[in-house]
């Protein structure tokens, strides 16, 4: 087995292993082929492959919180973005109604995504949340 941290930073020294989202090899996301219209935006979205790669490097770095950060990343990329975007807005603090509301995206997030992580995130948050009252105070 590879010395996972010698494997850092990937985009030099494992190139060939990388793919973007649909596939496209990093070596073809070049200005050239961005220029001729050849790339566009949804190819160069990250690939949950590629995050979960660079969560094994985090990990073997002994550096688990960016480990774990890496793989709620590499779930996020299964979600449409105005779901992330959703979410964003409810996790800034008094903008969540209730902790129901967090809770009802996190069951969401299991069921229709398969996101675990994600979802304990959410519920972490939750709970944080109602012990310190950021909730929003509309009524």
């Amino acid at each position: 087995m590879p010395d996972k941290q010698k494997m850092y930073p990937l985009s030099e020294n494992h190139s060939d292993e990388l793919r973007a989202a649909n596939g496209f090899r990093i070596d073809e996301l070049t200005m050239e082929n961005i220029l001729s219209d050849k790339v566009t935006m949804e190819d160069i979205q990250i690939a949950p492959e590629t995050l979960n790669h660079q969560a094994e490097i985090a990990a073997a770095a002994k550096r688990h919180p960016l480990a774990v950060n890496f793989r709620r990343a590499a779930e996020m990329t299964r979600l449409p973005n105005e779901l992330i975007m959703e979410i964003y807005e409810m996790l800034r603090p008094g903008r969540a109604v209730d902790r129901a509301s967090l809770d009802a995206i996190a069951q969401r997030l299991r069921e229709e995504f398969g996101a675990e992580k994600l979802a304990l995130f959410l519920e972490e948050a939750a709970e944080i949340y109602t012990r310190h009252g950021v909730f929003s105070k509309r009524f």
